[in-house]
């Protein structure tokens, strides 16, 4: 396991809660002050909400929360119960009138794991956010974590469980976390290339290798029910056309460490948060963001608890 949470990086609180026997849950990430925020979508299956708000062109320049959920599309759910939370205390973008709570999510599909008809909901993303703190360290089966798994082109029987993970690193006073929840249809490996998580034969156990099976013709059909979501967060100070900027840079993380990725079947998405307060180059920010998401998507997978046949990288 790598070291860091997302967490560390000052100003930044998590929240998880999770529905352990339908195996779906939500993670919560609050900034109470506000970050600068962007955002890159690569996969073509996406599900999410709010993402228009991070373009540079438009006015809203601070976010407060970001989402990442199960469900799929059911799952945007949860974000109203993080803006009830926010709204009782008294945090969001203050329009004269009233505050309104700028919340963004994302969310993975999950419902072929354990119940279809639990999501997480706006009571699951209440809940979270009220237990979201600045000492959230857990990783693996929770949260948003609980249903994911990886290696899908075979269906269910050659699947493997994934999960939520997190790591940082840090250069001087300049912290860089990430945070993500692992869902992707290919395969993952670790800082040193090996395979470590995909479709896995469990008969002759032993891993398969995606790329291969789609070279020999064989096509999934399992559009729209993959997705690894994720943010980067820094104290750095940055404006909107550069947190946009981070966000496009840590996908390099998840072409390093998954494949395939960015495919028709996912909806793979990175948020990035600025909370400020450290002047750094963009590049060194955006390159401790790549390190520190690869080193994430390893916990998501390392971290992960088996479920019924879907087996774990601990179970290997």
């Amino acid at each position: 396991m790598y070291a860091g949470y997302l967490t560390d990086v000052p100003g930044i609180k998590v929240g998880h809660w999770q529905d352990d026997s339908a195996m779906t849950g939500a993670s919560v990430i609050i900034c109470d002050q506000g970050a600068v925020g962007g955002v890159d979508v690569r996969g073509s299956a996406p599900g999410t909400r709010e993402t228009d708000l991070f373009q540079e062109k438009k006015m809203m320049d601070k976010i407060n929360s970001i989402v990442l959920a199960g469900g799929s599309a059911f799952g945007l759910d949860a974000a109203s119960g993080v803006m009830k939370y926010l709204e009782e205390e008294n945090i969001g973008f203050d329009t004269g009138i009233c505050k309104v709570p700028i919340v963004a999510s994302a969310v993975i599909f999950d419902l072929g794991l354990g119940d279809p008809k639990v999501r997480p909901d706006f009571q699951m993303g209440y809940q979270a956010a009220k237990l979201a703190s600045y000492q959230e360290n857990r990783q693996g089966n929770v949260g948003a974590g609980a249903g994911a798994s990886v290696g899908k082109i075979l269906g269910p029987d050659f699947t493997m469980k994934a999960g939520l993970g997190s790591a940082s690193v840090q250069v001087g006073d300049l912290v860089v976390g990430a945070l993500v929840v692992v869902n992707a249809m290919g395969d993952v490996f670790g800082l040193d290339n090996k395979k470590i998580a995909g479709v896995y034969d469990y008969k002759n156990k032993n891993f398969l290798d995606t790329g291969s099976i789609m070279k020999e013709g064989y096509k999934a059909s399992l559009q729209g029910r993959n997705t690894t979501i994720g943010v980067v967060a820094t104290n750095a100070d940055l404006n909107k056309a550069q947190a946009n900027k981070l966000a496009e840079m840590a996908h390099n993380a998840y072409a390093r460490r998954i494949f395939p990725v960015h495919t028709s079947y996912d909806g793979d998405t990175i948020f990035s948060l600025a909370t400020g307060g450290v002047q750094a180059d963009i590049n060194l920010v955006g390159i401790l963001a790549i390190e520190a998401m690869e080193k994430a998507i390893i916990n998501a997978i390392e971290s992960a608890q088996s479920y019924k046949n879907f087996k774990a990288f601990t179970d290997l």
